[in-house]
């Protein structure tokens, strides 16, 4: 059964990746797949705890792909679906935007 979205579409993506932590594990993965490690080393300050409960949100959502390997350490790798990858336009924004602010507190 499918939930409910909310009518809002600004309500809809903010919901999906309002948290902070999503939105910088979203920019990660844009440049392509990465071990749970990497992206615990690149989100400075993230918590195990905190990163494992974003991914598994982000995948339940359909933004994250989680592919195991059935190896010894078992490895584990993240990847965008075509759905978090259609994010990039908005992150692109993003940073145009961010780059313009910082430029005006100079």
């Amino acid at each position: 059964m499918k939930k409910e979205l909310p009518a809002c579409p600004v309500e809809i993506i903010m919901g999906l990746i309002g948290d902070k932590w999503k939105v910088l594990i979203i920019r990660d993965l844009l440049t392509g797949t990465k071990r749970f490690g990497e992206l615990k080393k690149s989100l400075n300050g993230i918590t195990q705890k905190v990163l494992t409960n974003n991914l598994r949100e982000m995948e339940a959502s359909g933004l994250v792909n989680r592919k195991v390997y059935a190896e010894v350490p078992p490895r584990v790798e993240y990847s965008l679906t075509e759905t978090g990858l259609s994010l990039k336009p908005i992150l692109d924004s993003m940073v145009v935007w961010g780059n313009s602010y910082r430029e005006k507190q100079k």
